[in-house]
């Protein structure tokens, strides 16, 4: 009721503003003087000397010669001299033409009284709507400041307590107010906040006692594998059989670590896979694409020798991740190149498959994105996004193009 009243006084006097307004123009509009009109006059006047009946009568003028004889007045009652005109705050305006002063005309308006008329009732008016407008605006005020100013310092105080992850204050409610409903709005919003944080929190703790098992239960079949694979090393002569064992110990090897980053990942929250490049020999990276193909489908192939800035284990995982999708794609012998190009050491892999097609290329390093030929085949997706990441993260690139026939990947290193 009280912001209605308020509303409605602060209509009431814009209304009586602009009712005065109106009034006092229609007082001064006889005396405005618009210079538009007056070179208007002047021109008509000037242009037709002699003719009165073609003069403008825009405005109320009177013409007269150099002795003071009128000439011309648009009606009586005007101010006939130029004395009479300076007494009257009249305009006076020679006449010239061809350089020579034929005349002059006064626009002579009486209006000395009729702007201390009009000043004194604009001041009048002025004080009054002031005042008015000044007491509506304190009590407006005060109203304004009462239902929502601090209202909504409360909301936002209660909006920071909850960026900050204070769930368990709850927000005073106040109907009697504009933001008495969303003041209720925001702390059912805090109190399903708090019972999501709640559920997320055990959510994550549940998430990391499972995989802290499932390292653990990793571990052991993995360790029998390894130790295994050790006595069936020592025992074996075959020197083909050997060099299995030995792949199988390799692997061995890079499963316990890859499961020691998972549980160090999620027992410490880390959110990305750590890489951790330094300086190594080129000779390394031919016992890793050895362990990577496992099925022994690389053809010869040499190494460089450079130093190449990378981390073993995560390169160990771009060539299995390589080589694991040319067994599962194109299931053929797999070319192996190395060169050195400008400031990267390049090593590609060239299957002699049915490729992907050209518009999927792009899409293939997208996470979960698969080609259109993995529709029979298991996988997640994840296998040349991760490549990618990894690469990226030792300041390396991987290429990927058809090679008709087959697909070819590049591995780029930078040099160290």
């Amino acid at each position: 009721m009280k912001k209605t009243t308020i509303i409605a006084a602060f209509l009431l006097t814009l209304l009586i503003e602009i009712t005065a307004g109106i009034y006092l123009i229609s007082r001064i509009r006889d005396l405005e003087m618009d210079p538009v009109t007056v070179n208007e006059c002047m021109y008509s006047v000037t242009e037709n000397f002699g003719h009165p009946d073609r003069y403008d009568r825009s405005l109320n003028y009177v013409v007269i010669d150099p002795d003071g004889t009128v000439l011309f007045k648009t009606k009586e009652g005007l101010s006939e001299s130029v004395n009479e005109a300076i007494r009257n705050r009249g305009l006076i305006l020679d006449l010239v033409m061809d350089d020579q002063t034929v005349g002059k005309v006064i626009f002579d308006y009486d209006m000395g009284e009729q702007i201390a008329s009009i000043k004194r009732t604009i001041l009048i008016g002025l004080i009054v709507i002031s005042a008015v407008q000044v007491l509506l605006l304190v009590i407006w005020f005060i109203y304004f400041r009462k239902t929502i100013l601090k209202p909504f310092k409360n909301l936002n105080q209660f909006a920071e307590r909850v960026a900050q992850g204070n769930l368990d204050l709850p927000l005073p409610m106040d109907k009697g107010h504009v933001f008495g409903a969303f003041s209720e709005s925001f702390d059912l919003m805090r109190s399903e906040l708090k019972k999501a944080r709640a559920a997320e929190k055990k959510a994550s703790d549940d998430k990391k006692e499972m995989v802290a098992k499932l390292s653990h239960d990793i571990k052991t079949p993995v360790a029998s594998i390894k130790s295994t694979s050790e006595i069936g090393l020592e025992v074996t002569k075959e020197e083909r059989t050997r060099k299995m064992f030995g792949v199988i110990n390799d692997k061995t090897d890079q499963i316990k670590v890859l499961v020691d980053n998972l549980f160090n990942s999620s027992v410490q929250d880390i959110t990305e896979i750590v890489v951790n490049p330094g300086m190594q020999p080129s000779s390394v990276l031919l016992g890793l694409i050895e362990r990577a193909d496992y099925l022994n489908r690389a053809e010869a192939f040499e190494i460089p020798e450079c130093n190449v800035f990378a981390d073993k284990l995560r390169l160990q995982q771009v060539f299995d991740n390589i080589f694991m999708n040319s067994y599962k794609y194109a299931d053929t012998k797999i070319e192996v190149k190395a060169q050195i190009a400008g400031d990267y050491l390049v090593i590609r892999f060239r299957d002699h498959g049915p490729g992907v097609p050209e518009e999927e290329l792009p899409l293939l390093t997208e996470k979960y994105r698969r080609g259109s030929n993995a529709t029979d085949q298991d996988g997640a997706g994840l296998g040349l996004y991760l490549t990618e990441y990894f690469l990226e993260k030792m300041d390396g690139q991987l290429g990927l193009k058809n090679a008709e026939p087959g697909l070819e990947v590049s591995v780029y290193l930078r040099l160290s």
